[in-house]
């Protein structure tokens, strides 16, 4: 019977790779532990939060920024519009373009309900049936 002391060169190419199944299986534990106990972390406090769905508005050169002051004062663009029945036959002209402009208005937090409910009324006989509202996002953290 014979013994044989040296290793053949098929072994120690075996030896000499990694093997990377223990290394995969701690990652993949580590990364189940960080996605249970993650949510678990940063939702400590149960709040009801409001369902407000935020979109980003790119403004085109064909859209119509219309603006309430404080004063009930409305302008187009930064033009000041001496009464209502002038911004009806403004809106009329835009709306004759195709596609047809969208409206947005800029209505100052003092200004009273009276102005934007002119422009709406005035969007509505020009026959404009695009109006956004530009308002501006609440500060973080509150």
């Amino acid at each position: 019977m014979a013994m044989q002391l040296g290793g053949s060169e098929g072994e120690d190419a075996v030896i000499s790779t990694i093997n990377t199944t223990p290394l995969v299986d701690v990652m993949l534990v580590l990364l189940i532990i960080f996605l249970i106990t993650i949510p678990v972390v940063t939702t400590s406090i149960p709040v009801a939060l409001p369902k407000e769905r935020v979109e980003v508005r790119q403004s085109k050169p064909e859209n119509v920024i219309l603006s309430v002051d404080a004063a009930g004062t409305i302008y187009w663009y930064d033009a000041r519009i001496s009464n209502v029945e002038a911004l009806v036959d403004k809106l009329k002209k835009v709306a004759r373009a195709d596609p047809p402009p969208e409206v947005q208005i800029r209505g100052d937090l003092a200004a009273r309900y009276e102005g934007v409910g002119q422009i709406l009324y005035a969007c509505q006989r020009a026959g404009i049936v695009k109006v956004a509202f530009i308002t501006e996002p609440p500060p973080l953290g509150s």
